[in-house]
């Protein structure tokens, strides 16, 4: 294959950035943007041919400022911040990747349900401020030992955090506009409930759905009031399912215990209400990002890249759409 210029805009630590360099062939080179303006990302964008990009939006004007490009690959299965359209009518291929992160995702899903059940932020802020009121703890912790735990999306993260719950002996309900297989419910010990059953039922919530038009604020207000009273919402896959102004409400109400957000509405939540709750736990969209599976994210990146830009298949699951050019 030609040599190629993959164009890089998100801001990547730089053990990422070497990830990605030790994966590319030799012939590749990087265009990375020196910081987050437009001016630079545009200027990372001019000879790029492919774009790997993993959080960073890709409008129209930006996929227009790459005039040469070919193929995105998304660094994740989420690609609701990249103009589809627009790629569709340049006819630039546009690729994700289909449970690269379930790994990641499902720990640190697990990781805001421990710590939404604790308050853990403000045990830890009253402890280093030399607060030592373990009996008032005691009153307010909860543990997910036991408790009905609702996941709503039930693809490779949901059920990973399914595995991941089953030490945890909690009884597992589960939504997906596409039911499991019989084997799949078994091997897991998950049932499936509509979604209006899950919501009444669950002391804990855990939402795993992409976003699209069917499923933004898919958590709005009247859905949040059929919640348990005193359940725990938990949003690891983005802050469009979520109607923050009456999850906020419910929170400061005590309709809900707490919540774990991992994503908002707004990035960065700049000015969100949300942060100033002791009943919430934040965490910045780094659900996916762990150094250990950066690497083996980046391989599939490139291998689906040489493939397609070959004219070869990739997997169903991880194609959006089919480049229009091919390499020779």
């Amino acid at each position: 294959m030609a040599a190629l210029t993959i164009g890089i805009i998100d801001p990547f630590h730089p053990k990422s950035i070497d990830t990605i360099a030790a994966a590319i062939p030799a012939e590749w080179r990087l265009s990375i943007a020196k910081g987050q303006s437009l001016e630079d990302k545009t200027q990372a964008l001019r000879d790029a041919d492919v774009v790997f990009v993993m959080a960073a939006p890709l409008p129209a004007s930006l996929i227009d400022a790459a005039p040469r490009l070919r193929f995105i690959q998304k660094l994740g299965a989420g690609i609701d911040r990249i103009d589809a359209e627009r790629c569709a009518d340049r006819g630039i291929g546009l690729a994700r990747l289909q449970a690269g992160n379930s790994i990641p995702v499902a720990e640190h899903t697990l990781l805001l349900m421990l710590a939404a059940c604790r308050r853990l932020p403000l045990l830890d802020r009253q402890t280093r401020a030399g607060g030592w009121d373990k009996e008032a703890a005691r009153g307010v912790s909860r543990q997910i030992y036991g408790k009905n735990v609702g996941i709503v999306g039930f693809g490779a993260i949901g059920q990973q955090l399914a595995r991941l719950l089953s030490g945890f002996q909690a009884n597992i309900l589960y939504y997906d506009p596409r039911r499991a297989s019989p084997e799949i419910e078994q091997e897991l010990n998950a049932t499936y409930v509509p979604l209006d059953e899950l919501t009444s039922q669950s002391d804990i919530v855990s939402l795993h759905l992409p976003l699209m038009k069917e499923t933004a604020k898919i958590f709005d207000a009247a859905r949040i009031a059929r919640m348990k009273p005193g359940a725990i919402l938990v949003n690891c896959a983005r802050g469009g399912l979520v109607d923050e102004a009456a999850l906020h409400e419910a929170l400061v109400s005590g309709h809900i215990y707490s919540a774990g957000l991992d994503a908002f509405e707004q990035e960065p939540p700049v000015g969100n209400p949300l942060l100033l709750l002791d009943q919430t736990v934040v965490t910045p969209h780094t659900a996916g990002g762990t150094i250990d599976n950066f690497r083996p994210v980046v391989e599939r990146a490139v291998w689906n890249t040489q493939r397609i830009l070959s004219g070869e298949d990739i997997p169903a699951q991880d194609l959006v759409l089919t480049p229009h050019r091919t390499a020779a």
